[in-house]
Formats: structure tokens, C-alpha cells, sequence
């Protein structure tokens, strides 16, 4: 099933820094990478449901 990616920037620019910072440090925790993400881009809490949502998916996927 495909994810439908917000339009939001920040949203995107996230998902792009999380990526990076996973590929980076792989001991880091996906879920305190998450929280630092939605603080740094101001995300909305649906967009930070998103974010952790992709995440968890693509790591099961």
C-alpha cells in the first residue's frame, strides 16, 4: 500500500532529516529522533502522527 505524502515542506524536510540521521547513527533511538524532528520543524501533531506512521511502516516494510 503506498503512503500518501503531505504537502506540507516541513513535513518533507523532516522525513529527510530523519533518514539522514538514521543512515548516520544507526544506535539512535527512531523515536527520539522523531520527537527532536517535530520540535525542529514545528510540525503539527497530525504531521508528527505521519512522520513516526512512515517511519514504522517502512521498517516493517
Amino acid at each position: 500500500m503506498a503512503t500518501i505524502m503531505p504537502e506540507g515542506e516541513e513535513i518533507q524536510r523532516a522525513i529527510q532529516w530523519v533518514s539522514e540521521n538514521l543512515e548516520e547513527k544507526r544506535e539512535q533511538s527512531l523515536q527520539k529522533l522523531i520527537e527532536k524532528a517535530v520540535f525542529k520543524f514545528d510540525l503539527s501533531p497530525v504531521d508528527a502522527e505521519f512522520l513516526a506512521s512512515f517511519f514504522r511502516n517502512r521498517k516493517s516494510g
